[in-house]
């Protein structure tokens, strides 16, 4: 397993609102076209309307490359940008967990 665990702060309201809608559609290519992406989930952060975080689980280093090189991963990659102030990244790698394998 490989993960990440990324924080992203929105410019303002407005880059917010936007930025959801881009992670909304780029997910839903996740979800449809990446059986290597064990969970990618996007997150509000209690508090802060401006950030996000993201954690992004994948099968191996091979299924994060594939991400990566998608089509709906380069269309983000490309438009984020415009809409962030800040991105922050952590790499994971699993010890112990309940509902994959660790």
């Amino acid at each position: 397993m490989f993960g990440l665990c990324v924080r992203f702060t929105c410019k303002n309201e407005a880059s917010a609102e936007a930025y959801d809608q881009l992670v909304a559609e780029t997910i839903e290519g996740i979800r449809t076209r990446e059986p290597g992406t064990v969970v990618y989930a996007s997150h509000k952060v209690e508090g802060q309307p401006l950030q996000r975080i993201f954690y992004e689980l994948y099968e191996d280093e091979a299924a994060f490359k594939a991400h990566g090189e998608a089509p709906h991963t380069r269309h983000y990659l490309a438009e984020r940008d415009q809409y962030l102030a800040s991105t922050e990244v952590d790499r994971l790698t699993v010890q112990v967990a309940k509902g994959i394998a660790g």
